[in-house]
């Protein structure tokens, strides 16, 4: 019996990298799956891919900048599955060329309002686990390659740099005070911050040998990371093997904060 069996989880940010990881594993150890995102079409393949294998999943089109829907999201989730003890909120946008309004409204905004409703939505049926992604940007600033010769400016002053670095600090600080908050309530309240993993976020800055190599550096352990690996302790932060583990931020960054 998988350390997840008889829980059931709504994971955002579900159609592709981690998210999509993430509700592969923890439907393998025993989870329903609600598999949420903006890209509805790309939530039902990751959900058919769990029911290919046996698993229970379902899906659906979600906006996490819209309490509404994060609202409606959580009734749909228990009237889907009879219940809801986990939430992984991981849907998130990279900082690139995005303006710092976008950044924040999903990448922060997002996060703070699944925490709000869904916080004390798991204390009133029984309590559970909330995992929010945020990022070694979340723990540090965020260094970049030397500007290109056509570039004026490296990544540390890219408008999206800083909005990203923020919405990242701001998801690791909610962690903390949900988990104060609502500890006592039976809802523990963690968080991971990934490193440089390789999924479809970073696909830009990996284009090239010489962009990839870069990220692979600034990693003691020598590489990038598998989407796989985050979901692996996610899993393990929304399970009872967890349970005294409360307010963290947890690096998964081959080392990258460690300097």
């Amino acid at each position: 019996m998988g350390k997840l069996a008889t829980k059931v989880a709504l994971i955002t940010g579900a159609a592709s990298g981690i998210g999509r990881a993430s509700a592969l594993k923890f439907a393998d150890e025993g989870g329903a799956i609600m598999c949420a995102d903006l890209d509805d079409e790309g939530a039902a393949r990751t959900a058919a891919m769990i029911q290919q294998e046996g698993g229970k999943a379902a899906s659906l089109g979600l906006d996490v900048t819209s309490a509404g829907a994060t609202i409606a999201a959580l009734e749909s989730t228990v009237s889907e599955f009879g219940g809801l003890q986990i939430m992984f909120n991981n849907a998130g946008v990279g900082g690139g060329d995005l303006d710092w309004d976008t950044i924040i409204n999903v990448n922060l905004k997002g996060v703070a309002e699944a925490l709000q409703y869904g916080a004390p939505f798991l204390a009133e049926h029984g309590g559970g686990a909330i995992i929010n992604t945020s990022s070694i940007a979340g723990l540090v600033g965020l260094v970049g390659a030397p500007p290109a010769e056509d570039d004026d400016i490296g990544l540390e002053l890219q408008p999206g740099a800083g909005a990203y670095v923020a919405s990242k600090h701001g998801v690791a600080g909610l962690t903390k005070q949900y988990a104060i908050a609502f500890g006592a309530m039976g809802v523990r309240v963690n968080a991971i911050s990934p490193g440089y993993i390789e999924t479809p976020m970073t696909a830009e800055m990996r284009d090239t040998p010489e962009g990839e190599e870069f990220l692979i550096a600034l990693h003691p352990m020598g590489r990038l990371g598998q989407p796989e690996e985050i979901a692996a302790v996610a899993a393990f932060l929304a399970s009872d093997e967890a349970s005294f583990v409360n307010g963290i931020v947890m690096p998964v960054d081959g080392g990258y904060t460690a300097r």
